[in-house]
């Protein structure tokens, strides 16, 4: 039998003009950089291979050069559909000028598509984008002028609604693995998240495509136990061995044990937060915490919960998940997120979403951007720049409650606690609480219709969504109602009979007694 393992070089020559391209990663974990480092390379020098389809789940980048960053020349892509476009700004800039086809769908109905292209169905139906920028009476998850093809419908089963997402051909899927023996079987024990590999690979091979795999080392055959080949060799048409700064195990870590199970860390170092605006946000957030309760924390603000909860002591009563896949474990930040230490269980992403978007997360804790008067929140596009959805539809939309986490303004905010009291030095520059969002990304209305409780905290007030709109249930000490709040709302909230004063523990220094 002839080799699988070839060269980069030899690899790369088999994608062809105008082919529909999927490839695997998460931020950096799982993405086959020296592959599409080579795709870059070979396009730059001989203006082939060019008018591809990109197609991926998860975001993948830096923000910088790396991951899907390599396919933002103009003529190598013609169109692109992906979950999040925030990582990949040179891909976004083809996207902003009209230079290509551009989609943003949520990276679950992604993840779930690839398993329906390799089952052979026409497509994917589900409840998720309902009402929110991808439902075709919206935007449809169109992101420029140029994109006026719609790739979603709204259909109608046994009197309900549901969107239908179709179905497409796959030429080629690049993949990356831990090890591959001489007939292509590969396993992924030193990656972070097993993500969407095995029902991509499956979706490319059944729709007559080829796939391509980047592998940290070759191995005899026979010598990987079979319960852990994730990718069978029958599917997989090249093997190509990477560089090891190519192969690193996410953008920011070469190698992290404790993100695949090989060793347990100590996690008690997580350190505190001082009383400023995100602790003070974190520590109202997670008074909405239950014991054993499935959680998901977005990043960036909702980060600090899980401080809080260390620091008072119920850490280990929150089961935190990821959406690449991680359930239990302390999640990663930054460039290594999508990874989480000392996780209890790795599942596929497509198995992840599965459970998200069935109502398993029993609170989701979830980054405020942007919202307006029905509740609805904008994370996905401002202005001039698209940052894309990502799993934020598939995990807000199905969350059995959901708390928005973010300060009340942004753009040089800067606030401190004296004697007990929310004292704002600096004012922000730009409001969150707008009369329109700019694109719907969580649609209050459809929360309202399936009575989904939801919280939006900041550090002077907090909103809960009701029927009638955005309701104003509590405001911090030392803030003045009408200066500090109503007069940087771009509409009339509705102001609660029972207003109150947010939890004075908040702003003390010392341990607010979460712990029962």
């Amino acid at each position: 039998m002839k080799s699988k393992v070839i060269s980069k070089e030899q690899a790369v020559s088999l994608i062809k003009d105008g082919d529909t391209v999927a490839v695997g990663g998460f931020i950096g974990a799982g993405h086959p950089e020296e592959i599409t480092l080579e795709i870059e390379k070979r396009y730059l020098e001989t203006q082939s291979p060019k008018n591809l389809t990109l197609v991926y789940a998860a975001g993948q980048g830096d923000g910088k050069e790396k991951g899907l960053n390599h396919f933002g020349h103009e003529g190598l892509v013609s169109k692109v559909v992906g979950g999040h476009w925030g990582l990949a700004p040179k891909l976004q800039k083809l996207a902003l000028d009209n230079k290509i086809q551009a989609y943003n769908l949520p990276q679950g109905v992604i993840s779930h598509l690839y398993r329906d292209i390799a089952a052979g169905k026409p497509g994917t139906i589900t409840h998720v984008g309902l009402k929110t920028f991808v439902d075709p009476r919206n935007e449809g998850g169109k992101i420029n002028d140029v994109t006026t093809k719609d790739i979603v419908k709204v259909i109608n089963i046994e009197d309900k609604e549901f969107l239908f997402y179709k179905a497409f051909s796959i030429d080629i899927v690049i993949l990356r693995a831990t090890y591959c023996d001489e007939d292509g079987n590969a396993s992924l024990e030193r990656e972070a998240a097993t993500l969407d590999a095995t029902a991509m690979a499956q979706a490319a091979k059944n729709s007559g495509g080829k796939v391509i795999l980047q592998v940290e080392k070759i191995v005899t055959k026979g010598s990987i136990d079979p319960r852990k080949v994730k990718i069978p060799g029958i599917y997989v048409d090249a093997v190509v061995v990477a560089n090891g700064e190519n192969h690193k195990q996410t953008f920011a870590e070469e190698y992290n044990p404790s993100y695949c199970g090989d060793v347990r860390v100590p996690v008690d170092s997580i350190g505190s937060l001082p009383l400023d605006e995100r602790k003070i946000i974190a520590r109202r957030a997670a008074m909405e915490l239950v014991p054993s309760a499935v959680t998901n924390l977005g990043i960036g603000m909702p980060e600090g919960v899980a401080m809080i909860a260390n620091e008072e002591g119920i850490g280990n009563e929150m089961i935190l998940t990821v959406e690449a896949g991680p359930i239990g474990g302390v999640p990663a930040g930054g460039l290594s997120f999508g990874a989480s230490t000392n996780p209890e269980s790795i599942l596929d992403q497509a198995s992840q979403f599965d459970f998200y978007d069935g109502g398993g997360l029993d609170v989701a804790f979830l980054g405020l951007a942007q919202c307006d008067k029905q509740g609805n929140v904008n994370v996905s596009k401002f202005g001039p720049k698209i940052a894309g959805c990502g799993g934020f539809i598939n995990i807000t939309q199905n969350a059995k409650k959901v708390v928005y986490c973010g300060t009340f303004k942004v753009g040089g905010l800067k606030v401190k606690v004296e004697n007990e009291k929310l004292v704002i030095e600096n004012e922000g520059k730009f409001n969150k609480f707008l009369k329109e969002v700019e694109q719907v990304t969580f649609s209050g209305e459809y929360a309202v219709d399936v009575e989904q409780p939801v919280l939006y905290i900041t550090e002077r007030a907090v909103f809960r969504l009701a029927k009638e709109g955005l309701v104003l249930e509590e405001i911090a000490p030392g803030i003045d109602l009408e200066k500090d709040i109503l007069a940087y709302i771009e509409f009339e909230p509705i102001i609660s009979p029972d207003l109150k004063l947010m939890d004075k523990r908040i702003f003390k220094n010392e341990l607010m007694g979460l712990k029962l």
